[in-house]
């Protein structure tokens, strides 16, 4: 059995899901074509470099990006501690120093007896057990490669709504009902009368918005159906009216009479945990979403598990395409590793390429594979990508404790409840690591 992986690409995803292969013994041959060749977005030599905020998100185990890195790390994870060597001060969050990181990840990889770094740009997917790392800005060459093997499987832009945790929701003031009664009352609406509306809409309009790159050539002036909902208002003050916001059809069951407007929220997963806004895809800056949005009735004290992101970000239809593992169903011997899959965030994508390395690491040396429970970030994540209930409406996802399973209780108290999650994922995690015989990951 040849025992040698081919992994494309040296980010965050190449270079954690090639570290760990090598933690196995198994031989990597490590493809990235910087320095040859950059993307628009990247401009330092070294691997695992961070093209976009330098911070990690929070280091807190009680909360969703802490409860991630803490599980990476009882996986052995390469990212996390270099990230803590090289960490400067940033709050509750764990922020670096980009070269610093970059060049102690680049140390790291180049001095792994098992890696060999093949410079140069990878145009066709070569034979044998590869892991495809190769991130958001995927080269054309690449993309092509990758669209002949997915299919129509591929998207070149991120168009993604917020979401919102339902139990964060105000239920006195927004209700369950499907336009017109048809079918079941799926949809929870949120009533506005003339004077929220216009409120609304002004703060709308006047929001400050993502300054897009250039090489983001914005193509939702082309593609109606993905129009930034601020940039629908600048239209018009009753566009939203006619648009994602109209209300006919709908009445609300306090009045027994049809609203002025109505956002819409739709289930994002089964469990119905989560709900996002229909038809709200954004450009807006994050704070921005939180103190726009909010104006909404319902959501005046909504936690919002993901915001609306509008940008280049190549990724692939992972429910349709992928196993759990993130080996494709129709050809296990190729992975996929990173934001090409559809999660969203650095260590997120970090932490894929973990999983990647590690199932075909054991798959090669024909050892138990591991099962992330469902009830651990990085189980949870595994499972929202691979799940086929996405299909048709998949969009990237990061770490948050809303697609987690809930925990039987109630605990009010959000840091208390926070804690409980991440105390029950690490004792589910360790557990599994146990069964699978992974020592190392008692650390």
């Amino acid at each position: 059995m040849n025992m040698t992986v081919n992994v494309i690409g040296a980010g965050l995803a190449g270079c954690e899901a090639a570290w760990c292969l090598a933690g196995y013994g198994i031989d990597v041959k490590l493809y990235e074509m910087k320095p040859e060749k950059y993307t628009p977005a990247h401009k330092y030599s070294g691997f695992a470099e961070l093209v976009c905020s330098n911070s990690l998100k929070a280091a807190r185990i009680e909360s969703a990006a802490g409860l991630l890195k803490a599980e990476m790390e009882m996986l052995g994870s390469l990212t996390v501690p270099c990230a803590k060597a090289n960490s400067v001060e940033a709050g509750g969050a764990l922020a670096v120093d980009r070269e610093k990181f970059s060049d102690s990840v680049t140390a790291a990889i180049n001095g792994n007896e098992h890696i060999t770094v093949i410079p140069g740009e990878v145009r066709d997917i070569p034979e044998g057990v590869t892991i495809i790392a190769t991130g958001p800005l995927t080269s054309e060459p690449m993309a092509e490669s990758i669209k002949a093997l997915c299919g129509d499987g591929l998207s070149f832009y991120d168009a993604a709504a917020p979401i919102v945790s339902y139990d964060s929701l105000d239920t006195e003031k927004v209700f369950f009902a499907s336009r017109y009664d048809r079918g079941e009352a799926d949809y929870i609406n949120c009533p506005m009368n003339k004077e929220e509306y216009t409120a609304f809409y002004e703060a709308l309009i006047g929001a400050e918005r993502v300054q897009l790159k250039d090489f983001e050539t914005h193509p939702f002036s082309v593609y109606e159906g993905c129009m930034p909902i601020e940039v629908l208002a600048s239209r018009g003050i009753d566009t939203m009216r006619f648009g994602p916001m109209k209300p006919v059809g709908i009445n609300d069951p306090k009045t027994g009479k049809r609203p002025y407007a109505v956002v819409q929220l739709r289930r994002e997963n089964r469990e119905g945990t989560m709900f996002n806004l229909v038809g709200f895809q954004t450009n807006l800056k994050f704070g921005e979403q939180k103190r726009v949005f909010s104006m909404i009735p319902g959501l005046e004290n909504a936690v919002f598990m993901r915001y609306g992101v509008m940008h280049r970000n190549t990724f692939i239809n992972s429910p349709v395409l992928l196993n759990s593992d993130f080996s494709m169903r129709e050809r296990p011997e190729i992975y996929f590793a990173g934001q090409i899959t559809g999660v969203e965030g650095y260590m997120e994508s970090a932490a894929s390429g973990i999983i990647a390395g590690m199932a075909a690491a054991r798959k090669l040396l024909g050892l138990e594979p591991l099962k992330l429970p469902k009830d651990t970030m990085l189980g949870a994540l595994s499972a929202y990508i691979s799940d086929p209930y996405n299909d048709g409406k998949f969009q990237p996802m990061g770490a948050n404790m809303g697609i987690l399973p809930e925990l039987g209780v109630r605990i009010r108290d959000k840091k208390e409840k926070y804690g409980a999650y991440a105390e029950r994922a690490v004792s589910s995690l360790r557990g599994e690591l146990d069964r699978a015989g992974i020592k190392q990951a008692q650390s």
